[in-house]
């Protein structure tokens, strides 16, 4: 896969390790002015019970420098994170003391729910623009202090490091041990406003602060690696979904991405302002700082379970190929009565509810599998549209909206998704603008201007659905009022 990029210098390359969830890729913007992935390695997911999901740290760390070396020669280096993913290690020495918790993971959700009942939220919600949920890392952090053995001894003798994937892969790479402030603000332990530590917010996680990594802009100087016989600077260190929304050219307020991959994620700029929408379900973020700036603000918005749901499916042996459901015919699953809440995992926005549960409505003995199937699409294209219509009513969507993600490469879904928004979707022909987005950063640090001139498909509204979202939002309130048995 290529990509046309325009440089203002003829003998730079770039490079940018995007480490999501499942793999670890390496994409490099090369001087003759093309972008391609020169390394994609997969790693194993762990699930030691039910509603853990962990990651081995030291198997991530094989591929990223497995990745850099097989980048060659490069002048820069920018690296991209899962977000909310974390862990404990050796502040001295970097040897990781636990695995990975995954951002997917719930196990701290007892532990949430104990602080919502003593009204915690309202002062998570003030100082981070956060919600209670497991999905953001400080519970995860807490148990890790309480949990881990190691952990506790490294406290006491003051060299306990807890933070999320970047701080560790950096201090391994290059010594120096920093998170960027949109990491940061994925914790819930970034007080929004200042863009540092909030002491209350840690001591109600409880949770150090002395533990935590250094909170620094987007770019700047992370450190530099031994790469293929040379010193390389990391220029540029940011959450995987910030990269995205750059790699998608959303620059100003209004312009919106979404990344349809394990799950869906829902991004747009609002410039210098914070956007508060807790009633929304909304989340204010930090899109980007740049070194020397002030920081570019966004909103967030994310379901839990995306293309996670359509390889749950596929499991199930409902389908085959992804080539098989790239098309249908006939009325669409809801309106054949039949519809899917992709809530494998809870909701998240806008209804933060860890205990609704997945749930097909609607089956009948004339139901069949590519009906479930269809009702699965059908199901993740009406959980964003919920995200990006709570969004709209914030900051008008300016435009097409831009779409990424291996959904975006299922026709069906992405007319279906344009007919549900009455909307005109924007789906870059390339992929991997987490990694393009990551690269431009690193670049812009050391003085290029790389334009990226892609080449892009829109798919248009048809057949107007937009009646329909109500029909599914019968359908959540039913996956909400099914909980899972208590033990």
């Amino acid at each position: 896969m290529s990509n046309s990029v325009l440089w203002e210098s003829n003998d730079m390359r770039v490079a940018a390790i995007d480490q999501g969830t499942t793999s670890t890729r390496v994409l490099v913007l090369e001087s003759d002015g093309t972008a391609r992935v020169i390394a994609a390695i997969e790693h194993a997911q762990h699930y030691p019970q039910a509603g853990w999901v962990e990651h081995d740290p030291d198997e991530i760390m094989r591929a990223i420098q497995t990745g850099i070396e097989a980048a060659g020669d490069i002048d820069a280096l920018g690296i991209d994170n899962q977000g909310e993913s974390c862990l404990a290690w050796n502040a001295q020495t970097g040897e990781a003391i636990s695995p990975v918790i995954v951002w997917q993971d719930n196990r701290t959700q007892a532990a949430i729910e104990r602080l919502r009942a003593d009204g915690a939220e309202a002062e998570t919600l003030a100082r981070a623009g956060l919600p209670l949920d497991s999905y953001f890392s400080a519970s995860k952090l807490a148990w890790l202090l309480h949990n881990v053995p190691a952990a506790k001894t490294l406290h006491g003798q003051g060299k306990l490091r807890l933070g999320t994937t970047d701080a560790f892969f950096l201090q391994r790479l290059t010594g120096v041990c920093a998170t960027d402030i949109t990491t940061a603000s994925r914790t819930s332990l970034m007080n929004l406003e200042t863009g540092q530590w909030d002491t209350q917010l840690c001591a109600l996680f409880g949770v150090p602060i002395e533990t935590l990594p250094e909170i620094v802009p987007t770019t700047g100087d992370f450190g530099a690696i031994a790469a293929n016989g040379r010193q390389v600077a990391v220029t540029a260190s940011i959450v995987d979904q910030q990269a995205a929304l750059y790699g998608h050219g959303c620059r100003v307020a209004g312009n919106a991405k979404v990344t349809f991959g394990t799950g869906a994620f829902a991004l747009m700029v609002t410039g210098g302002d914070i956007h508060r929408a807790p009633e929304q379900g909304l989340l204010p973020t930090v899109a980007w700082q740049k070194a020397g700036e002030a920081p570019v603000y966004g909103l967030d918005g994310g379901v839990y379970c995306a293309s996670a749901a359509v390889n749950w499916t596929r499991g199930l042996k409902l389908f085959d190929a992804f080539d098989d459901i790239n098309a249908f015919e006939g009325p669409s699953a809801i309106e054949r009565g039949v519809a899917f809440v992709p809530a494998l995992a809870g909701l998240a926005c806008p209804h933060w509810d860890r205990a609704a549960r997945g749930a097909w409505l609607g089956l009948s003995l004339e139901t069949d599998a590519r009906t479930m199937v269809r009702a699965v699409l059908e199901g993740v294209a009406f959980r964003a549209t919920e995200v990006l219509a709570a969004m709209d009513t914030r900051v008008a969507i300016a435009g097409s909206l831009s779409i990424d993600g291996g959904m975006a490469a299922n026709p069906f879904f992405l007319q279906f998704l344009a007919d549900i928004l009455e909307r005109e979707l924007t789906v870059p022909e390339t992929g991997e603008l987490t990694a393009i987005g990551t690269a431009l950063l690193a670049a812009e640090r050391i003085g290029e201007t790389p334009r990226l001139a892609q080449s892009t498909r829109t798919v248009s509204p048809k057949t107007p659905r937009a009646d329909r979202r109500a029909r599914f939002a019968e359908a959540v309130a039913i996956s909400q009022s099914w909980k899972p048995p208590s033990h």
